[in-house]
Order: structure tokens, then C-alpha cells, then sequence
């Protein structure tokens, strides 16, 4: 028999194991080349070109004991020294390699953190809509996900809920920017309330509350749209960060989490990340943290991403559809033209499309809708999307 835990986790994660199924399951009744998959994020753009030539140039040139051998589970010294000047450099705060830890991604990432800070019972608080595996994360630790409400239709952090969900047993406040599945970056204002609200119940309960800050989609934000840099709202923030969109290798499973000098319990917290990435065993492959060392200045096509959300947004809303417009990331949440999201995201299967359900992350009524494709799928898409919203506005 597997564990008790074990059990709530896949229970917890079968949402979103489903959205590996859904495409294959249409493309055995239409045809791959007939399906418009929207579900899953994995970015079409190519890689930059200076990613496949630094691959080359590395195995060409360093010694192989070097390029494939074990690593310190924190990584390789001059690959977070390099990160650390380019992030000290780019957000113009104070950053050394003893800040930087290299993980197999963001998740990795965020599995480590908890790992290290939570407790059996403790509670983290995650404002609505969220990537459903965050629950999964904190119950491997015995933790338990407090989910709090963002604001109604605009879906920024609503720091007013967030308080009245803190108690005692609160030991991380977990926030996604640019958000999956809504494409909101939480605004400075939102974030200073939110600081404002850890501090004043920091002081009143006699806790410390760590911000962990989720951010694989960091460098993709459109129209002109920043990513505040949370660290200097709140001091208690650790980073989780993936280059997975940013220079397109979620496959590579490289990332790195920024533990500033600022956060409580620096030095504690360092030696439990270390010991976590050495536990669950989350290294961040050799070869790959140097690439990401030498490319981490350059990034994919985010113009791509932004022509994509253009084409679907003013598609969609000339159709009829209500839609959250994505200030970052590339999906978009869609208001359901029927109650249900899930019979929704059921009917849109008989017109070839997919999409995923908004109750798989606790924002039932929508549905997210990945735009992380190529721009004629969009194009030959929304007729169809066209022909849903017609049909189940006549009844049919």
C-alpha cells in the first residue's frame, strides 16, 4: 500500500494530470493536425540561437570530467557568481554568490524551499486562482494549502483577504508573477499592502512569515508591463526563478532560487536549502548551469508571445468572450459563457479545441486558455471558438 500522504497527493494533482490527456485524446478522434491544444504551457518559440552555441562550444571545448560531473547541490561557484551580478546588476540590489541556488527548475525550486521551512501542520496561504501542484508540494511536507480569494474580475492580490487568513500556524505566503492562469502581474501597490499586512502580523503573533515568490514567468510581460521585484517590498522573500520560458528549456530543468541577505534566518535557511537540494536530490544538471550562466542576457522571442496575445485577446472579444487581458506569462483566462467550466471545457472537445478547466486552479467559471503556440493555430482557432460561443448561445 502507498502512504496515507502519498494518497492525498495524487488525489490532490489529478487535475492536473489531465491536462497531459486531453490533446492525445482528441487527436485520436480528429487528427493531430485538426486539434487547437491550448492546454499545456510549453513554449513553441525556439531557444535563442547563443543557447545551442554555447552547448556546442562546451562540449567542444571543456573537459568532459568538468562538464558532466556532480556538482555541490547549491551549484557551481562562477555559474551563481555570474547570476548574481547579472540579477545585482538588473533589479540594482545588493547580490553575491552566497545568495544563489541553483535547482532543476522552479518547482525543484519551490520543493526545497518548503522542505525547509515547513513543519507538519504549518500553513501556506496562496491567493486564487494557482498552479494546482502547489498543494501538491506542500502536502509532500505535511503542510496544508490556505487558499484566500484575489480581487473579482481584475484577480490582484487582495491583501485584505490575506490578513484575515493568517494565523499562527502560517509560516509562507506563496505568490505567482506573472500569474498562471490569469497572466496578472501583482502591481507595486498590491505588493506594498501585502507587506504591510506580514509585517503588522509578524509583529502581532510573534511569527515570521516568509513571501516565497514563484516567477518562471518573470521575463515575459507585454505592452510594457514590469515585474516589481518583491524582495524590496518585504524583506522575508525568497525567489524562485526558471529560465524554462525565459530562453525556452523546460526540458533542460534549470532554474535558481535568490535567498537575499534580508530574509530571516539567513545563514539557517542557506544550510537547509543546500541539505534539501542534496535530499530530494534536485540538482541542477551540470552541463546546463553553465549554458544558462553564459545565455542568461539573452531571451526567446517575447514579441512572438506578445503578437500571439494580441490575435487571441481581440479575437476572443470580438467573438463575445469576456477575458482577462495578460499582462505577462502567456495564457489567458476566459469567463465561461456557461456556468459550468468543466461541461464548457468539455463542449469546446467537439470543435477541436482544448482547454483547461479554471476549477483546476480554484477559479471555477473560467477556463485557461495557453497561448504558447504557433500564431496560425490561433488564427485557424478562433473561427471555431466562434462557431462554440454561437452554438451555446442558441442553445445547442
Amino acid at each position: 500500500m502507498i502512504s496515507k500522504r502519498m494518497e492525498k497527493i495524487i488525489e490532490s494533482g489529478a487535475a492536473m494530470a489531465g491536462l497531459f490527456t486531453a490533446g492525445d485524446r482528441l487527436a485520436k478522434r480528429f487528427g493531430a493536425e485538426n486539434v487547437y491544444n491550448f492546454s499545456i504551457g510549453n513554449p513553441n518559440v525556439p531557444a535563442p540561437e547563443s543557447v545551442k552555441d554555447t552547448i556546442i562550444d562546451l562540449a567542444q571545448n571543456m573537459p568532459e570530467q568538468a562538464l558532466h560531473s556532480y556538482t555541490k547541490p547549491e551549484g557551481i561557484p562562477d555559474v551563481r557568481k555570474r547570476i548574481a551580478e547579472h540579477d545585482r546588476k538588473k533589479f540594482d540590489v545588493d547580490l553575491s554568490e552566497k545568495n544563489i541556488f541553483m535547482v532543476a527548475g522552479a518547482a525543484a525550486g519551490l520543493n526545497a524551499i518548503f522542505l525547509t521551512l515547513l513543519d507538519e501542520g504549518d500553513e501556506v496561504i496562496v491567493p486564487t486562482p494557482y498552479f494546482g501542484e502547489y498543494k501538491s508540494y506542500a502536502l509532500s511536507c505535511g503542510a496544508e494549502i490556505v487558499e484566500v480569494p484575489t480581487q473579482p474580475e481584475t484577480f490582484e492580490l487582495d491583501a485584505r483577504e490575506i490578513r484575515k487568513a493568517i494565523t499562527r500556524r502560517t509560516k509562507i505566503v506563496l505568490i505567482n508573477t506573472p500569474n498562471n492562469p490569469t497572466g496578472v502581474i501583482y502591481s507595486e501597490e498590491s505588493l506594498r499592502d501585502l507587506a504591510d499586512v506580514l509585517n503588522e502580523k509578524n509583529n502581532d503573533l510573534g511569527i515570521d512569515i516568509t513571501l516565497v515568490s514563484d516567477e518562471p514567468y518573470r521575463d515575459l510581460a507585454y505592452a510594457g508591463a514590469r515585474v516589481p521585484y518583491i524582495p524590496k517590498f518585504y524583506d522575508n522573500t525568497i525567489i524562485s526563478y526558471s529560465f524554462s520560458k525565459s530562453l525556452s528549456l523546460p526540458g533542460e530543468r534549470i532554474g535558481y532560487v535568490t535567498i537575499p541577505d534580508s530574509v530571516t534566518n539567513f545563514t539557517e535557511i542557506s544550510a537547509g536549502m543546500v541539505t534539501a537540494c542534496r535530499v530530494l536530490f534536485v540538482n541542477a544538471p551540470s552541463l546546463i548551469q553553465r549554458v544558462a550562466a553564459v545565455c542568461i542576457q539573452d531571451e526567446c522571442d517575447v514579441e512572438y508571445y506578445a503578437r500571439n496575445r494580441d490575435a487571441i485577446y481581440e479575437g476572443l472579444k470580438e467573438i463575445g468572450y469576456e477575458c482577462v487581458v495578460p499582462q505577462g506569462a502567456f495564457y489567458l483566462w476566459l469567463k465561461t459563457p456557461i456556468e459550468n467550466d468543466f461541461e464548457f471545457a468539455k463542449k469546446a472537445e467537439d470543435y477541436q479545441i482544448v482547454v483547461v478547466p479554471g476549477s483546476a486552479f480554484k477559479g471555477p467559471g473560467y477556463v485557461r486558455v495557453s497561448f504558447c503556440v504557433s500564431h496560425e493555430t490561433i488564427l485557424a482557432a478562433l473561427p471555431k471558438f466562434k462557431e462554440l460561443f454561437d452554438d451555446i448561445r442558441a442553445g445547442r
